[in-house]
């Protein structure tokens, strides 16, 4: 349960980390205007006119996909997740420690004498 448990968060860190980059790599609704004027013909070399917004819109979408499902698997073994300790609460398992004995006084002078003789 423990490898599944790990399993899952490395995939949804993988499936974030990867969403966040194909997000920042796609053009905005505003870049279409700049293309009119050659500034799009690097990517319609690589993907084709269109292919570049396909791919990195479908990858996306399916990164959000996984992410989703990583993270509704994680809600799920995380509550499925038996407790530590089922009775009272963590503070009623803390170990009190003891402060150290304060060191003895000496014994006070007798009226009249002078201390350290």
């Amino acid at each position: 349960m423990n490898i599944v448990y790990t399993l899952l968060i490395v995939v949804q860190i993988v499936a974030a980390l990867t969403m966040i980059g194909l997000v920042l790599m796609q053009h905005g609704k505003g870049a279409d205007a700049g293309a009119a004027f050659g500034g799009g013909a690097g990517s319609a070399k690589l993907f084709g006119a269109t292919g570049a917004a396909n791919f990195l819109s479908r990858t996306t979408a399916v990164l959000a996909t996984v992410f989703f499902a990583s993270t509704l698997a994680l809600a799920y073994l995380g509550h499925a997740r038996p407790a530590a300790s089922t009775a009272g609460s963590v503070l009623e398992n803390v170990q009190v420690q003891t402060a150290p004995a304060a060191p003895a006084q000496p014994a006070a002078p007798a009226p009249g004498q002078i201390p350290g003789q």
